[in-house]
């Protein structure tokens, strides 16, 4: 071969080599273009959906629901509308629609059919256990007290709108505020105007005896589809209390908990969007949970604000310590995978929080097998019950924290957290607790909630202020720890709750209920006499002594008890040692006698 001739093919190929450079690169550059809503998307409409966008986008007058689907991951991969919406005959919400059987309700049950990890780790978090807020306290605040669990008159015509007659739907307050954020009980519209909601269809579900692949879902008691009301085209109606409603922990009709969409919007499920911060904000802030506040004003929201633009939010999988450092979101710390995880992404958000301040005392977040928290106190039963330790969990976090802090840094932060939520715990809210108890039991207020001022005293305490404390000192919020926290919890305590404490204590004495008053002003004098209540003390010094003399006496006996518990903690800890030993041993044994056989 002539020089010239392999000067030409060299040539040539270096040409060829140049251009797959630049299509690369072109190719990569149109992803980057797409991912970040530049540019046009490529989208591949299967056949069962292609009438369902042709009818959307022009049609139906509904051209938002198919912009947003056509930006998504779901339109590049090939699913469809059909794929998401598609139901079973016997479905409790499904209906022919153009020739195809589907629903509109779309549940985590039916997202589940593509994306089971996820389905069965968000089944398992406390995010989906949300909608048992229908039977709580805060709850009754909504339905109650805010309004009327049932209908009531109204004080006369509304001017102008003299569509608005009948009674007042006393839920109102409850469908709009608790259950959207928490999640409603999806109704179907009965024909007499109730709503049919799980509860009446009881379907089949996973792990009951019964359920089959075919019935997953269904209604166990498919005569009352025949109650539901429908439009004129055969549609079931949804009742208008319980929809629409992404709430996280939305109780659907085919048993299954929970929204997908109230992190992931319809129908684009951006994953851009749920690793912000703000995604989270619709539910996470206001005076009883403030986390988006909190965030803001910690150095991690002020560095996410101004470093937004290079954390590589279009990311395909959006790795801590591989495509982003310059700061952490809601997404990061409780969910989101990173470099010391193999990148693998959580849906339950518990799964790295080792206390809970939901409740009015935190408590160490040991959950079972069924993710939840364990509250069993003797060690022996306790060990039996526990699946994942708070320790375990908070390892998981700290795994998060080390990308940016030095161990000794996120020792000393966990050091200062644990020592809050103690002195939270033990300063206010158990006393607190113990005086509420106390005043119960001995027939000084009602057992239903909110009817008597000390109870609102109590909730405003550990649901507002409490919250507020713990939560800001868990995401490194000095202002919302104290002045938003801790000094409002101090104020409502010493200046609201125990006085009030002891004027019903006064009452119920002038009223002959002598016993019942001391009773509770015995526990109020013995907290009151403890050392870090002593400045606020104002009895006389041979009461105080008195007094003293009873909380001695009380500490003692709580640390003998917990000389007892120790005792038996390391006792339960010794034979789980020693029986993991005597299990090795076998192992080994075995293995030597499985090595001589051979």
């Amino acid at each position: 071969m002539k020089l010239q001739t392999k000067r030409t093919i060299i040539g040539l190929l270096g040409l060829l080599f140049l251009a797959s450079l630049v299509l690369v690169q072109a190719l990569e550059t149109i992803k980057k273009r797409e991912e970040a809503g530049l540019g046009p998307i490529h989208v591949s409409i299967p056949e069962t959906s292609r009438s369902c966008v042709n009818c959307h986008s022009q049609l139906a007058n509904t051209p938002g629901i198919t912009d947003h689907w056509t930006g998504s991951t779901h339109a590049r991969k090939g699913v469809g509308c059909v794929d998401c919406h598609k139901a079973k005959d016997g479905d409790a919400d499904a209906f022919t629609h153009f020739g195809a059987t589907i629903a509109t309700v779309v549940t985590p049950l039916d997202c589940s059919k593509c994306h089971q990890r996820e389905y069965e780790e968000f089944d398992q978090s406390h995010h989906a256990k949300a909608g048992n807020i229908l039977a709580s306290l805060d709850n009754r605040l909504a339905e109650v007290v805010e309004g009327a669990r049932e209908p009531f008159n109204p004080h006369g015509a509304t001017p102008g709108r003299p569509d608005i007659t009948g009674k007042v739907n006393g839920l109102a307050s409850a469908m709009s505020g608790c259950w959207q954020c928490h999640g409603s009980k999806v109704g179907l519209l009965g024909t007499d105007g109730a709503a049919i909601t799980v509860d009446q269809l009881k379907p089949f579900l996973k792990g009951d005896e019964d359920t089959t692949k075919e019935n997953l879902g269904q209604p166990r008691h498919p005569e009352l589809l025949k109650l539901v009301a429908k439009t004129d085209k055969g549609q079931p109606k949804l009742h208008p209390g319980s929809w629409p409603n992404t709430g996280i922990g939305r109780l659907n009709l085919d048993g299954s908990k929970g929204s997908c969409t109230a992190c992931h919007s319809r129908h684009d499920f951006s994953p851009r969007r749920a690793r912000q911060p703000e995604n989270c904000g619709k539910c996470h802030l206001g005076p009883d949970h403030p986390q988006k506040e909190i965030y803001e004003e910690s150095k991690h929201g002020v560095a996410y604000r101004d470093m937004k633009d290079k954390m590589n939010l279009d990311s395909k999988h959006w790795v801590l310590g591989k495509d982003y450092t310059q700061a952490p979101t809601c997404a990061t710390c409780h969910m989101s995978g990173h470099s010391q995880n193999g990148g693998k992404v959580t849906h339950d958000p518990g799964e790295r929080l080792s206390w809970t301040n939901r409740p009015p005392i935190s408590m160490a977040l040991d959950t079972d097998e069924h993710g939840k928290i364990v509250k069993e106190k003797d060690p022996a039963k306790r060990s039996k019950l526990v699946k994942h330790t708070a320790m375990e969990k908070r390892a998981e976090m700290q795994k998060v924290c080390l990308h940016c802090h030095t161990q000794a840094y996120v020792d000393g932060f966990y050091k200062q957290y644990d020592d809050f939520i103690v002195n939270y715990n033990e300063k206010f809210a158990k006393p607190g607790a113990m005086i509420m108890t106390e005043i119960l039991k001995q027939g000084l207020r009602t057992k239903p909630a909110f009817d008597e001022e000390i109870e609102w005293t109590w909730f405003y305490l550990w649901h507002h202020e409490g919250r507020r404390a713990r939560h800001g000192a868990s995401m490194m919020a000095p202002d919302y720890a104290h002045w938003h926290g801790m000094y409002e919890v101090a104020e409502r305590f010493y200046l609201e709750l125990i006085p009030q404490a002891q004027e019903i204590a006064e009452h119920a004495k002038k009223e002959g209920k002598e016993k019942e008053a001391k009773a509770v002003t015995d526990v109020i004098d013995a907290i009151l006499a403890r050392p870090e209540h002593e400045w606020k003390n104002a009895a006389k010094k041979e009461d105080v002594a008195k007094a003293r003399a009873k909380v001695k006496a009380r500490i003692e006996a709580e640390a003998k008890a917990d000389v007892e518990l120790k005792l038996k903690q390391d006792k339960a800890r010794a034979e789980a040692e020693k029986k993991k030993k005597t299990e090795k041993a076998a192992n080994l044994k075995k293995e030597k006698a499985e090595k001589a056989d051979s």
